[in-house]
């Protein structure tokens, strides 16, 4: 059984959800093989075993992360010309798709990006055209490289050994021509990361200010989620862009997704038509959002979501 490399997504060795559904990916397509570039290692072997890995490259040398993504597309070109794997499944982040694209080019092989599933033979499944349509691809040469988008599979737990075999790379010229100079870390909330989140509560236009996001934030303190924004919200400067939901944002896989004075523009629809659930509240009984909604609520937000919280915190007390 061929292995399949999964670049694992971390954060000083606190692995993040999206690794999760890749392994449990590559357990359709043969024996998942971790690769982790960086420090904290230590903080990322149980989980990686829990959920599969049943080797882990370690890629720890120092200088590795004083670059940006080069080392890590320099220690998957070195695995693959070495191990030569069944294929290569990446996180289909900013960071992700820029590593395939980087390794895809060093190693002679064909990329796929933004698949939402991988089935065996590395078939894969895109969601394209703003979610309307769904084609299936696969790579004709090479190792198939494939990033695939944040929930598009339930992590699904299955111990292995995850056997630890320690890799390093010279990294050339190249390699070292972007350097890390510096970093700021980030003020993190109470609130759960927006593309790991269990429930979703977003705003869009109808929300009508940055202000009036205080009303969208408070329902989702008092549900426990994260807070998410349609496109023309971030653009209008109401809320940052990194909490935008949709085919140019982020892609989100709740139980629950309630989306709040959000018309449903084909754009937001692709980031968050996968979840679970969808409740919608919109004055305008004609949006689009309706169309995919499990529950609906015509009427104006600022009166239907400040009754919702009151009421989730009496069931709460």
């Amino acid at each position: 059984m061929s292995e399949i490399l999964v670049l694992v997504d971390h954060a000083d060795g606190a692995v993040k959800k999206v690794t999760l559904e890749l392994l449990t990916l590559a357990r359709r397509l043969g024996e998942p093989a971790a690769v982790f570039v960086g420090q904290g290692y230590d903080n990322a072997k149980s989980i990686l075993a829990e959920y599969g890995a049943a080797k882990v490259y370690v890629a720890a040398d120092a200088e590795l992360a004083e670059y940006v993504v080069a080392p890590k597309v320099a220690v998957l070109a070195s695995l693959v010309q070495d191990r030569q794997p069944g294929g290569v499944l990446l996180p289909s982040s900013a960071d992700g798709k820029e590593i395939a694209g980087r390794l895809a080019v060093r190693v002679g092989a064909g990329v796929i990006t933004d698949a939402v599933d991988v089935r065996d033979g590395f078939v894969c499944e895109q969601s394209v055209f703003g979610g309307g349509t769904i084609v299936q691809s696969r790579v004709r040469s090479g190792v198939p490289i494939v990033t695939v988008r944040p929930n598009s599979a339930a992590p699904e737990a299955a111990p292995a050994d995850a056997a630890e075999e320690q890799v390093s790379v010279t990294l050339s010229d190249a390699d070292k021509a972007a350097r890390i100079t510096d970093r700021v870390e980030v003020e993190k909330g109470e609130r759960p990361d927006l593309a790991e989140a269990s429930i979703v509560v977003s705003g869009g236009r109808g929300v009508g200010s940055g202000e009036n996001f205080a009303v969208i934030e408070a329902l989702a303190d008092a549900l426990g989620a994260a807070v998410g924004a349609s496109r023309a919200a971030t653009d209008a400067g109401w809320y940052p862009h990194q909490y935008q939901v949709g085919q140019t944002g982020k892609t989100v896989s709740p139980q629950l997704y309630l989306a709040a004075g959000i018309s449903g523009a084909i754009q937001h629809r692709a980031g968050m038509q996968t979840s679970k659930t969808i409740v919608v509240v919109n004055k305008d009984a004609e949006a689009p959002l309706f169309e995919i909604a499990d529950f609906g609520v015509v009427g104006d937000l600022h009166q239907v979501v400040p009754q919702l919280t009151e009421e989730v915190k009496k069931r709460k007390a």
